[in-house]
């Protein structure tokens, strides 16, 4: 089994398990997903509406996170309303114990002073990592799980930084781009210099350490 952790489109392929972005505003369509307010997309009219409607899906067994959301300092949209939104989502994510699938642009220490005030005790992900190693280095002492997809695909440095990264710390995903699941796995399967099998193995046992909580297989069985 191939598991990716962040995805827009659902691919349908019986040997992927995987968690399929929807936001509030969007119909659930797929076996398992993650909801949240993306940054880019706060409409400040909407959010209570939004909120609630978020709060209803993660009481579902098919909600697996919280997400994506977070913060995005080279948008437009003030970072005090962003800060506000991401907060209110961590307290549901808090209260009904879902993980949180991250973005994060440009926020890394505003991020690390709301979850130590916060406290709201989940797996937290930054998805789509693309930064160098010391960034990683201060999320992954902060607590914080790293996921690589497009970047680790289109950005040769990044194989090195990937490589860096503790076994028991790291998810893959696919995002928004056109390559499937199984290219993001040969490609960190070739930074690391690891079979694929073990590859496949390491990230299995992160997905179920991260998800443990909830999530079931295509059969109708707990995945953990």
């Amino acid at each position: 089994m191939l598991y990716n952790l962040h995805t827009h489109s659902a691919s349908n392929i019986p040997e992927v398990f995987e968690v399929v972005n929807r936001y509030p505003y969007e119909v659930i369509d797929v076996s398992y997903f993650s909801t949240g307010i993306h940054p880019w997309h706060i409409d400040t009219d909407k959010v209570d509406e939004h909120l609630a409607i978020i709060e209803q899906r993660l009481q579902l067994p098919n909600c697996l996170a919280l997400g994506e959301c977070g913060l995005d300092k080279r948008i437009e949209i003030p970072l005090n309303i962003q800060v506000e939104v991401f907060e209110k989502q961590l307290v549901l994510a808090k209260k009904y114990q879902k993980p949180v699938i991250l973005h994060l642009v440009a926020a890394f220490q505003e991020l690390k002073a709301i979850k130590n005030r916060l406290q709201p005790g989940v797996p937290m992900i930054v998805h789509g990592f693309s930064k160098n190693a010391q960034v990683a280095k201060q999320l992954l002492d902060n607590g914080f799980y790293l996921s690589f997809g497009k970047y680790l695909l289109r950005t040769p440095e990044l194989s090195a930084v990937f490589a860096g990264v503790p076994e028991d710390r790291f998810l893959l995903e696919t995002d928004t781009i056109e390559e499937g699941i199984a290219d993001v796995y040969a490609k960190a399967a070739l930074a690391r210099n690891m079979d694929i099998d073990v590859l496949k193995s390491i990230v299995e046992n992160n997905f179920k350490n991260i998800f443990k909580d909830g999530g079931m297989d295509r059969a109708g069985r707990a995945f953990v």
